[in-house]
């Protein structure tokens, strides 16, 4: 039975991505700081751990290579946004948003790095729309993500020839949270609530587009109508993307 690991596991994408694979026949571990409302079965073992803090990091990720005889793939889906003019938000919020979207990535990849090229399986980092494009009042989020899929699309070089795929999904607007758009006071807030996207996919729905991504090892994979479009228009004219996600989204 081959095994997957999902960062943010208990979010809506998490929950979407893990029910998906276990149809599929895999066994998936699921990582959250929050896991109690996610059952343990033959085939879903849920684990506490926060992705940002070094040794809770090391002793997850060794209790994970105990219990798993193989690591085929790791899905780099825990994130936050920060929703807010950078003159509204201080430093501290902004580097929170690294934290959680950037470096805790990049430490779980460094922590599954050599099991994952010894069964020649796959990273699958979550990022965004705003990881390719600008995003009005996401300076942070765009960022983390624009940073996060700058390190994949490194690492792909890198793990090519150990026999290790790296792909990218890039999700635009997904109702993971609708309705719970509760912003801690530094404007940080689970994605998937706010309420200025467009055209928003339900968990459900992007999570089989990512699959099919993985199944056909694309390097890139726009998720969702939004997605695919900004990714065309983004390469043929970033102005004239700018000027139509300003227009939609700060409503210009």
């Amino acid at each position: 039975m081959k095994s997957a690991i999902i960062s943010g596991g208990a979010g809506g994408l998490g929950r979407a991505l893990s029910a998906a694979l276990q149809a599929r026949g895999w066994r998936v571990v699921l990582l959250d700081l929050d896991i109690s409302d996610l059952p343990e079965t033959p085939t879903q073992l849920p684990l506490t751990c926060d992705l940002t803090d070094p040794d809770q990091l090391d002793r997850t990720a060794a209790d994970v290579l105990r219990r798993c005889d193989s690591i085929d793939l790791v899905i780099y889906n825990a994130g936050i946004t920060q929703i807010g003019g950078f003159d509204s938000t201080d430093d501290a919020g902004h580097r929170k948003v690294f934290e959680v979207n950037y470096f805790a990535a990049v430490a779980m990849a460094r922590a599954f790095l050599h099991a994952v090229r010894q069964a020649k399986g796959t990273h699958l980092a979550i990022s965004s729309v705003a990881g390719f494009t600008p995003l009005y009042h996401r300076t942070a989020y765009a960022a983390s993500k624009h940073a996060l899929e700058g390190f994949f699309k490194s690492l792909r070089s890198e793990e090519k020839p150990h026999g290790v795929r790296t792909l990218i999904a890039a999700p635009s607007f997904v109702a993971t949270n609708p309705g719970n758009a509760r912003r801690q006071p530094d404007g940080t807030t689970r994605p998937g609530s706010a309420t200025d996207g467009m055209d928003y996919m339900t968990p459900e729905a992007a999570a089989q587009t990512i699959l099919r991504g993985l199944d056909k090892s694309r390097p890139m994979i726009p998720v969702g109508r939004v997605a695919r479009a900004a990714w065309l228009l983004n390469r043929l004219s970033p102005t004239l993307y700018q000027r139509l996600m300003e227009r939609q989204i700060d409503g210009r």
